[in-house]
């Protein structure tokens, strides 16, 4: 089976959505049978297509947002014709509209950002997202979601049918130690991991911590792992209004190989966001045996299990009392901790792979007929 995938995410630094695109590639290029053609109107560093030397790419030179968002539209539906593909993925909320009417199309959605959470977004992406992401969900023949709760979302919002919608949840056993480095930071430390942005609700947790007592605080630092995302967040600013110069570590950008060091020496992951589609550093946290602590809303629960300590991520004291718990009572974070990798066992790249395999060739069978 052919497979086109609108691979334009593996053409930046990856997070998030993107990361979810290379593993999930990979996992699909070690499937018998299955051939990838990757699209993308830029080259795609060599870092990013590490897994993938079977696939074909198929490139342009835009370096544009504005320009990417037009070859989405109008080259890559003319570049997918000349290819000869079976079946066309769309693995981040978007299906371009002009693809060939007899190609069967599939389009995963990992999250309503843009409805439960709109002031977290740019303006321009939640304008993009609320009008591309309905047509993408009617358009295509199945719909793939990263959780039950964006699953239930997009029943309630766009009136699908379930049989519509196929859930296939994430996995995390890729993100392995091939690095030598030790974590810079010689004291104990809790971990965020993120794009430094307001829906990550990284101002709330450094309120939180600000308002812990010294002791407690010099028991655990906080280790702030993320590149700068849009709205104009300061954390600097927000660390010192909060005299928590002292405490917080700000790495930036972190890759794969080096991040999981970090994973490996914390004593937990604090992700107490607004709204997450799935929220793949949980998971990734507990393959490690991390503990974390993390929000009571969408999918948060139902991916850290129990492995994880909820809070009300609107509630400072909430995040506050999380904070305090899970630095001073080494009982319950072992407790968590015991949780962690058999929790995480449920989440495997390989059978997402092999599930999301089945749902192109539904569509590819049901639509021949």
């Amino acid at each position: 089976m052919n497979i086109g995938v609108d691979a334009r995410l593996l053409s930046r630094p990856l997070t998030g959505i993107g990361r979810y695109l290379l593993e999930m590639c990979r996992a699909l290029s070690t499937i018998d049978d299955v051939n990838l053609y990757l699209f993308s109107p830029v080259l795609i560093p060599p870092n990013n297509l590490a897994g993938l030397e079977s696939a074909k790419l198929i490139t342009g030179h835009s370096n544009r947002y504005y320009s990417w968002q037009v070859w989405s539209k109008l080259k890559l539906p003319f570049l997918a014709k000349k290819e000869d593909i079976d079946v066309f993925w769309g693995p981040a909320h978007s299906l371009p509209p002009f693809l060939p009417k007899h190609l069967p199309k599939v389009v995963t959605i990992h999250d309503l950002v843009w409805k439960f959470a709109p002031s977290t977004m740019r303006p321009l992406s939640y304008l993009l997202e609320r009008l591309q992401m309905p047509y993408s969900v009617k358009s295509a023949e199945l719909v793939v979601a990263d959780s039950q709760a964006t699953a239930a979302a997009i029943v309630d919002e766009f009136k699908v049918e379930e049989k519509r919608i196929t859930i296939i949840s994430l996995g995390a056993e890729h993100l392995s130690n091939n690095s030598c480095d030790e974590p810079i930071i010689k004291q104990d430390y809790f971990l965020f991991v993120g794009t430094l942005e307001p829906r990550k609700n990284l101002a709330r947790l450094l309120q939180a911590y600000s308002q812990l007592s010294a002791d407690v605080k010099e028991q655990a630092h906080l280790a702030i792992v993320g590149g700068k995302g849009w709205g104009n967040l300061d954390v600097n600013k927000i660390v010192e209004e909060c005299d928590l110069v002292k405490y917080v570590h700000l790495l930036g950008y972190i890759d794969d190989s080096k991040l999981v060091n970090y994973y490996q020496n914390a004593r937990f992951l604090a992700m107490p966001s607004l709204y997450e589609g799935f929220g793949l550093p949980i998971l990734e946290a507990m393959v490690h045996g991390v503990p974390v602590l993390t929000s009571n809303n969408s999918s948060m629960p139902e991916v850290a299990g129990n492995a994880g300590l909820f809070v009300d991520a609107q509630d400072v004291d909430s995040i506050k009392s999380g904070l305090k718990m899970l630095i001073t009572n080494e009982r319950i974070r072992n407790q968590l901790a015991g949780n962690a990798k058999l929790n995480a066992a449920r989440f495997n790249w390989s059978e997402s792979a092999k599930q999301l395999v089945s749902v192109l060739e539904t569509v590819v069978y049901t639509r021949k007929g």
